[in-house]
């Protein structure tokens, strides 16, 4: 038995810091929120800047290795009255320095996949909530770890899965509250959007070329939580149900080569060095309680950017990519979809009701403004996140154990319990709680 098992086994989750879920923030609704961010490149500048739109939140400190990008965000902040924060880029380690503040009492961060758990690790363990950029983490040990210093410390760990707040999102979690789809069988869902251009630094807003290294070495559903997050939402994972098992599979790797091929040259290092990552990624989850869920992931072809949701119940099915609705008994006309518009007036989620404006231009069709917004808010009033430090590790392992299951003949594996077993007694999301 390795010495993380017995560690894991001789966890005590009794008392109050002993569970993620039930950890109190350190603040009152009367007090602000003191944020310190790391990683303010142009994904974490988007961040920041939703941040600063928010009442009841301080910015003391920032953190980036890139010297333009730091200087950047400290303008942002100083430009929003507040005082300009203290930066910290002394390597790519100073976020350490930065957590060990002691006037933080949440650390962002929106660095690149690799940081995102000794991060959130550092953060925890020097008395700071942490919020991290998707995936949580890239090994199952790096999610356990997430989960048992959550436990042990009491700090919430949550991961900022913005489509969970899209609009179309909160809409079908309030259709299957009302029951309007019956009890949920299936539903589909992926990331399939043309990063190649960004992979390989092309890109006209700039590049992540750190993200070719993955594609590289690696082959699976390497970036599952934005489609998972929803579909984990309305099929009550980690709150009644959980993830059993998967199985996954890749199909050959053509696309970044040819991609490389075409803009830098048949003699070009770049197109002469070989992709692992399979084009598109096929991964299908069973729950415990016999859900099926559809999970795709390709960001190598040549594509229109797809959003998939679909969604299955007994007494009928959502498509957002058809904007159409199949109600049983309901609909007009017998095995013939219907418009969704009239169902998204009746049932639009009051969360897009009450702050539909502040979200507008905000990014991600106003996602990346309610994420924001409904973190602060928890925290502000002593409240754990929606998303909590199981639902960021149960999203993120899907990583690894598709990576397993794609190089072992796509064998099934299962899941992980992070919960231990508190996933049978935990209350599913309340659609009435996110406002």
């Amino acid at each position: 038995m390795s010495e993380s098992i017995r560690r894991r086994d001789a966890l005590k989750i009794a008392g109050a810091a002993a569970s993620a879920g039930a950890a109190a923030a350190q603040t009152s609704g009367d007090e602000p929120i003191r944020v310190g961010f790391v990683g303010v490149g142009g994904r974490g500048r988007g961040l920041l800047r939703n941040l600063l739109k928010l009442d009841n939140v301080q910015v003391p400190a920032l953190c980036d290795i890139n010297e333009e990008n730091l200087a950047r965000a400290q303008g942002m902040v100083a430009e929003a009255r507040q005082s300009k924060p203290e930066g910290y880029s002394r390597s790519e380690t100073d976020f350490r320095r930065l957590c060990d503040r002691s006037d933080l009492d949440l650390v962002i961060n929106a660095t690149p996949w690799q940081w995102h758990t000794p991060i959130s690790l550092a953060a925890m363990n020097a008395g700071k909530h942490a919020a991290t950029e998707v995936p949580a983490a890239q090994t199952v040990e790096e999610c356990w770890q997430l989960v048992e210093t959550s436990e042990k410390t009491g700090k919430h760990c949550t991961v900022l899965e913005n489509d969970c707040y899209y609009r179309h999102v909160l809409f079908v979690l309030n259709i299957i509250r009302a029951g309007l789809l019956g009890e949920v069988l299936f539903a589909e869902a992926g990331y399939m959007h043309d990063i190649r251009a960004v992979k390989f630094g092309v890109a006209p807003g700039g590049g992540e070329p750190w993200r070719l290294e993955h594609s590289a070495v690696r082959d699976g559903n390497l970036y599952p939580t934005h489609p998972i997050g929803p579909v984990a939402w309305w099929m009550d994972i980690n709150r009644g149900d959980q993830f059993a098992y998967l199985t996954s599979m890749s199909s050959k790797a053509r696309s970044l080569k040819e991609f490389a091929i075409k803009e830098f040259g048949a003699d070009d290092p770049r197109s002469r060095r070989d992709y692992k990552l399979g084009d598109v990624n096929t991964t299908l989850i069973r729950t415990v309680k016999g859900k099926t869920i559809s999970l795709y992931h390709d960001t190598n072809t040549p594509r229109v950017k797809e959003h998939i949701v679909r969604v299955q119940g007994t007494k009928g099915a959502y498509n957002d990519m058809l904007n159409s609705i199949y109600l049983d008994g309901i609909s007009p006309e017998q095995h013939r979809w219907e418009p969704a518009d009239e169902y998204k007036k009746k049932y639009d989620h009051q969360l897009w009701k009450k702050m539909e404006a502040e979200a507008q231009g905000s990014g991600h069709g106003g996602g990346d403004f309610m994420e924001m917004y409904r973190l602060v808010k928890n925290l502000s009033a002593g409240k754990a996140p929606d998303i909590d430090v199981y639902d960021a590790a149960a999203w993120s392992v899907i990583v690894p154990l598709s990576e397993d299951s794609v190089a072992h003949r796509s064998k099934p594996v299962d899941f992980p319990d992070f919960t231990r077993g508190k996933w049978k007694t935990r209350a599913p999301i309340d659609p009435d709680e996110i406002i």
